[in-house]
């Protein structure tokens, strides 16, 4: 296997048909920076421009967690709202770039898959769990910032309107179990047999048709991106407030937020 420094954040790898994005910062939970974003971004690149891949696969580092959203300290650096709405769009366009990958896209989920994690693991096309996996976008109750109208949009289409606003509401985490009874999750897997789960899955994807998976995943994300609406006014008044500024530094500070609404 082909690979990037080993103390790299983001390892890229490739096996046969079968190319590996992972995330490489399990002191941290696997928490993105922005240069595991564009590293990201780049792998999707490769994916497609690169001959004879077959499948994209996600996971990350340790075994302890997929990703633990992005690394909060870099919030520190927004100012306003403004500062939201560009992250968000860049987002966006990591996002949208994996759902674009022409080539089947499978998450390996162990442990924690919160904030841009959960998102990076629902535009894959199929996810595969250990039981310790957990999923949820938890801002009500530590940041206090918001998800972008893509990204709600990703969850509404998953999980359905009522399942995403329980989610967001209450902060709370499905564990691997929930999630797979709402069809979030494609298999469930004991910790000695996920890998064996992984291979077996990418041996399937890889024996398909091409094109007709292709036709399947881009019909998909057509539909789902045909109903997307603006939302940046959302973002900009959300990562704009007195709350979202306090709720980073009481998070980085490990002290509990006290939210005033504004």
């Amino acid at each position: 296997m082909d690979e990037t420094a080993p103390d790299d954040e983001l390892l890229v790898g490739r096996r046969g048909p079968v190319l590996t994005v992972t995330f490489n910062r399990p002191a941290q939970h696997n928490a993105m920076t922005w240069r595991m974003y564009e590293g990201l971004r780049k792998a999707c690149e490769r994916a497609d421009g690169e001959d004879g891949i077959r499948v994209l696969v996600l996971r990350g580092a340790g075994g302890k967690a997929f990703v633990a959203g992005t690394d909060i300290g870099q919030f520190r650096e927004f100012r306003d709202g403004q500062d939201g709405v560009a992250y968000e769009a860049g987002i966006t366009e990591v996002v949208d770039r994996l759902e674009s990958v022409t080539v089947p896209t499978v998450a390996v989920v162990t442990g924690p898959c919160v904030g841009g994690g959960l998102i990076l693991a629902a535009v894959c096309d199929l996810r595969i769990a250990t039981p310790a996996a957990r999923f949820g976008a938890p801002i009500a109750r530590t940041l206090g910032n918001c998800l972008s109208m893509n990204t709600v949009s990703l969850l509404v289409q998953h999980l359905g309107r009522g399942r995403t606003l329980d989610l967001l509401l209450r902060a709370r985490l499905l564990d691997a179990e929930e999630a797979a009874a709402a069809g979030f999750v494609t298999r469930v897997c004991a910790d000695d047999t996920v890998e064996e789960a992984v291979e077996e899955t990418v041996r399937t994807l890889v024996a398909h048709a091409p094109l007709s998976m292709w036709a399947a995943k881009e019909a998909v994300a057509r539909l789902r991106r045909a109903a997307v609406p603006d939302g940046d006014d959302i973002v900009s008044t959300v990562f704009g407030s007195a709350d979202f500024h306090h709720g980073v530094e009481a998070f980085l500070r490990k002290e509990p937020p006290r939210w005033t609404g504004r």
